[in-house]
């Protein structure tokens, strides 16, 4: 497969040059890689942060576009949801409530949970609606959720019906995720867990037979493990999981999907970024697997379109959309692009502040 990088356009009047050989460090050591000389330009996320883009990186019908700039000192490091299970720091449990769970940090580091994010186990694997930051030592704490296994609701195998183990996937689709963290609608994540998952057994060449055998038919969880699925989303994966190494400036990233500009992901800071990043190009290629159509034409966005998403967002009103631990969701719509910010709130910060300088998490997707 061959990945392709476009010069990276003027967005503003004042251009950043760059030689060849710096170019080639945006691009990392890909195999079959194909560098042209092109420009960065400054890219306006709050209004007072300065960032740069660089790509299109494109396998197939999936580009990829990363977001530069500066971490955010401010900020403390966080665990993910994943990590957080993994090392036994965070503990999630059942409720006997489709839509909410309890979560537990029992660690001395505060955790990042993603909106997305799925938990596997209890009586239904479950997505959570919100980003949540959640201190150390946090106790028990309520947290959004939305089922995505229509139909189980008892232990599954030798899981505990009681907790949920892991979280190696998140939502990989973007009607999916607007279902849950925009909408709030339980039966429109059902229908596009089926949808989504019909689409992605299709592309694997499951038969029906095949994924009625698997031990939870319809659970996103299940189907996101399938090994045909995993096979046939590992060429995008193995093109552009390598974008990000050895780069201590991106902190996030912009996908497009067949020409057009899906959604974008920044964070506060590298690490939390690189932390995240496994998951995400995990998502976003099977998302483009889903929506993969042979011999389908179509241009490959520029940059300009990215910075469009986020200053269309960012001109919007902000409003409260959830609070959660000790974060809260912001969110900017316009009749384009909808952003969903997470910040951090310390003890110290009136709930009714502006909240600049504490974001977290800054999740732009298109309509």
């Amino acid at each position: 497969m061959i990945i392709s990088k476009r010069p990276v356009f003027a967005l503003v009047a004042t251009l950043v040059c760059f030689s060849s050989l710096e170019l080639a460090a945006f691009a990392g050591n890909l195999p079959n890689s194909q560098i042209r000389s092109g420009s960065a330009s400054p890219v306006s996320v709050s209004g007072s942060v300065s960032q740069k883009i660089s790509g299109p990186f494109t396998s197939s019908n999936l580009s990829v576009f990363l977001i530069h700039g500066k971490d955010n000192s401010k900020f403390q490091k966080f665990l993910t949801l994943q990590e957080a299970l993994s090392k036994g720091q965070v503990v999630v449990k059942e409720t006997g409530n489709v839509n909410q769970l309890a979560i537990q940090n029992n660690g001395p580091v505060a955790v990042f949970v993603q909106s997305g994010d799925i938990v596997k186990g209890g009586r239904q694997d479950r997505t959570m609606q919100y980003d949540m930051i959640l201190p150390p030592k946090s106790g028990l704490v309520p947290i959004n959720s939305f089922c995505v296994e229509h139909g189980r609701w008892s232990k599954r195998g030798a899981e505990d019906a009681t907790a949920f183990k892991d979280s190696n996937y998140q939502l990989a689709n973007k009607s999916l995720k607007m279902a849950a963290k925009y909408s709030g609608d339980q039966q429109q994540v059902w229908d596009s867990v089926a949808k989504f998952s019909s689409a992605g057994f299709e592309k694997a060449h499951v038969s029906r037979a095949q994924a009625l055998a698997s031990p939870s038919p319809s659970s996103l969880q299940i189907a996101l493990e399938n090994d045909k699925v995993q096979a046939s989303s590992k060429k995008y994966v193995k093109d552009l999981e390598k974008l990000v190494d050895g780069k201590s400036d991106v902190v996030g990233y912009a996908f497009a999907i067949n020409g057009k500009i899906n959604s974008v992901d920044v964070y506060a800071n590298n690490a939390l970024f690189k932390k995240m990043w496994p998951k995400l190009i995990n998502s976003s290629a099977t998302e483009a697997l889903t929506e993969s159509e042979v011999g389908k034409k179509f241009a490959i966005p520029k940059p300009e379109a990215v910075q469009e998403c986020i200053r269309d967002a960012d001109k919007a009103q902000k409003q409260v959309k959830a609070t959660s631990g000790k974060s809260r969701m912001m969110m900017q719509e316009t009749s384009k692009t909808v952003l969903f910010e997470t910040q951090d709130l310390p003890p110290s910060v009136s709930a009714k502040s502006n909240g600049l300088d504490m974001w977290v998490h800054r999740n732009y997707m298109t309509k």
